[in-house]
This record gives C-alpha cells, sequence and structure tokens, in this order.
C-alpha cells in the first residue's frame, strides 16, 4: 500500500473527530505542525500520538523551528533561538559548530514531543536584493559557506534522530516579493544559477527530503518552479537530487489556481508529496484527492527517507548548550 502524496495539519490542539476519520481515509504520508497547535510539551506529544493513532503507522510529523521569527515552539517551554544570519555572524569562524549545536538542541526539543522532521536547513543563497521575509533566515551571501552551514544544521538534526527537510529547491534567495502574497521572478542568466543559488542545493543532494520554491526562474520556465516540468527536471538531473521532494505550501499566494488545481499540476510536474496548510476540513479533503497516492518511485523516495530516520546518538545536552553559549559569547537568545 502508497501512502497518500500529501502532507497536512490540525486545526488546534487536539484532532476532531472528523479530522481523525479525513487523516485516517487520506492517510497521508505525514502531518505538520503550526504554533495554533502547539501548548505544552505534554498537549504536543498527545496531539502526535493521535496523529499516528489515525494513519495507523509511524507517520513523519515536521514543523518550521528554523530560529529567530520562524519557529513554532517557543518559550516557556522550549528554547528561543537568534535568527541563524545573525548567529552565524556572531560566531564567525565557529559557525559550523554552532549550527551543529543549534540544530543537534533542538532535535532534542522535536524528539522528546514526537516530532521526526525540521523543514530545515534553509539554504537559500542571500543577495543584495533579498526580501526581508527570507533575509535573516539565510546563512551566508556565499554559496559554498551556506552549503558548509546546511551541511551542519543537517548533520545536527540527523544526529538527533530528525529529518531535515532542504528549502527552497532550487533556490529563493533572489526573491525580491514575499512569496506567501505574491509570486516572485528571477531574471538571472543559467549560469550564474548555476553558480550561486543551485550550489548548495547540489552540494546537499544526499539530504532525504527538499522543499521547491515558490517563484518563476525566468531563464528555465514561466510557471513557478513547484509546478514546473522543466525546474523538477534540472532538480533531478542537473542537482542530482533523488530523494523525496515535497512541495512548499500550496495554499501560499505565489501560486494562482485552486489548492486541488496546483496539487495536481505538482504531482504531474514531478514532487513527490504536496504540503496543504491552514485550510477548511473539506479543502483538506478535496486537495487529498487531487493529489492521490504516491507513485511508485515517489514511495520508494518516500521509505528510504524514512529509513534515514534513526535513534538519536547519545549526548549530554546541557554540556551542548555550554558549548554553544561559550562559542557565541554568551548571546544565545534573539
Amino acid at each position: 500500500m502508497t501512502f497518500g502524496a500529501t502532507i497536512i495539519d490540525a486545526d488546534g490542539l487536539r484532532l476532531t473527530a472528523d479530522e481523525k476519520t479525513l487523516f485516517r481515509d487520506a492517510d497521508p504520508f505525514g502531518f505538520i505542525l503550526f504554533a495554533r497547535n502547539i501548548d505544552t510539551p505534554d498537549q504536543v506529544r498527545a496531539l502526535c500520538d493521535e496523529m499516528r493513532e489515525a494513519v495507523g503507522r509511524d507517520a513523519v510529523i515536521t514543523i518550521d523551528q528554523e530560529g529567530g521569527r520562524v519557529q513554532r515552539m517557543r518559550a516557556p517551554h522550549w528554547r528561543e533561538w537568534m535568527p541563524p544570519l545573525e548567529l552565524v555572524a556572531l560566531a564567525g569562524a565557529h559557525a559550523p559548530r554552532a549550527m551543529y549545536l543549534m540544530y543537534r538542541i533542538i532535535a532534542a526539543e522535536l524528539r522528546s514531543v514526537g516530532i521526526d522532521s525540521n523543514c530545515a536547513p534553509m539554504v537559500d543563497v542571500a543577495g543584495a536584493a533579498t526580501h526581508a521575509f527570507l533575509r535573516n533566515r539565510c546563512y551566508s551571501s556565499d554559496p559554498v559557506r551556506v552549503a558548509q552551514l546546511g551541511r551542519a544544521a543537517a548533520d545536527g538534526m540527523l544526529s538527533g534522530g530528525v529529518l531535515p527537510v532542504l528549502k527552497h529547491m532550487p533556490g529563493h534567495g533572489r526573491a525580491t516579493m514575499d512569496s506567501h502574497f505574491d509570486l516572485p521572478t528571477v531574471s538571472a542568466p543559467l549560469d550564474d544559477l548555476f553558480q550561486t543559488d543551485f550550489v548548495p542545493f547540489k552540494a546537499l543532494n544526499h539530504l532525504p527530503m527538499g522543499m521547491t520554491a515558490h517563484l518563476v526562474y525566468e531563464a528555465l520556465d514561466d510557471t513557478p518552479a513547484t509546478l514546473s516540468p522543466k525546474v523538477m527536471q534540472l532538480i533531478r538531473n542537473d542537482l542530482d537530487f533523488d530523494n523525496l521532494i515535497m512541495t512548499d505550501d500550496i495554499s501560499m499566494k505565489a501560486l494562482s489556481g485552486t489548492p486541488s488545481e496546483n496539487a495536481a499540476a505538482a504531482i504531474k510536474a514531478g514532487c513527490d508529496v504536496v504540503l496543504y496548510c491552514n485550510a477548511s476540513l473539506e479543502d483538506r479533503r478535496a486537495v487529498t484527492q487531487a493529489a492521490g497516492r504516491m507513485a511508485p518511485t515517489a514511495q520508494i523516495r518516500a521509505e528510504r527517507a524514512l529509513a534515514m530516520r534513526s535513534q538519536p546518538d547519545a549526548v549530554d545536552i546541557p554540556a551542548l548548550e555550554r558549548e554553544f553559549e561559550a562559542l557565541l559569547g554568551g548571546a544565545v537568545h534573539g
């Protein structure tokens, strides 16, 4: 039996009876949590248990816990983190180790409540015109440095038993608009993109999962990357990424079709899984039907990703915290 080709969310702190029915019927590959799903550690653990019980298996559960503005789990129960760009600047030559430590500690927090994936590292290369919604979430304007830091972050998560999601493929750093509200267009020549934006994604093509970008690369297609067979072929053939590819949230305003249309188009373009968030129960049901079940190749990639989900290594988290604080000169929080 193949998984449903979707990752979907829940409305609140616990599942409703209707959500349990939908999840059972749709059998999505996995789930994603937002701030509205987060209250206490016991509550998050119970919600994760309910999600997995609904599909009858150990489904992957992911979250956006990058640090800075983009972190769904916050004080008082979890640590607050500074934006990655600020952390990298503060850590200087020690930035790779600091990134590893930060994401290893984040992994421990996630696993302790049943979450086993994180939508990071975000290896979009920062540029002079990068939109503010993305800018301080980036790691550097040097693509080789970005790849090095992204690898450190991913290694920290994998060591902690958390599957990283490489984003936003094949590069969102040139976006001058917020794709939550508008469709950014990139006019850079393909040679420039291969020398900069695409570099970290090729370097990290071994990671278990990747997430697409909602923007247009004029050198490739006039269709948003998430819905573009040409861009998907580039990711597969030129960047050599043969692991699971999920869309960014198809409810974002960068995409103009209906959610069901976008779901079907993303799968047709070559995405393995559709991410759909912040919608009504009926819209979630419609999208799971439009996305359907995973294709055989997608199922293989999904199972390969899940096989990389390991038990956390044995570490002394307080000791890692002390090392992290020392690397940053005592400035830990944003």
